[in-house]
């Protein structure tokens, strides 16, 4: 027989935060090292490899169209880690600032 499957919510992957996940992002973006970070590996390597192509115009504006697209979904809170949730979001963050005041 088979078991009943259990929905719980998505694990927080260990240590991943979303304000580590944007200033990736934001500094080294155009290497996907947001993307290395968030578990993304085959991503992370495309947007090198689209790094490495870019003199070829057409790679780079692909890459800072990923880019941009990436800026958004991670501060939306879209673009999550692989393994789950963030362990740390801007939510989070306020709620503490608050706690404090």
């Amino acid at each position: 027989m088979k078991q009943a499957q259990r929905h719980t919510a998505a694990p927080a992957a260990e240590g991943k935060s979303q304000l580590t996940a944007l200033l990736l992002e934001l500094f080294l973006g155009f290497l996907g090292v947001h993307r290395f970070y968030l578990g993304y590996t085959g991503r992370g390597i495309l947007y090198i490899a689209l790094l490495l192509t870019s003199w070829l115009i057409i790679p780079f504006f692909v890459l800072a169209v990923l880019t941009t697209i990436d800026l958004v979904l991670i501060i939306t809170g879209d673009l999550k880690p692989k393994n789950g949730e963030y362990a740390k979001t801007f939510e989070d963050m306020g709620k503490n600032k608050k706690d404090k005041e």
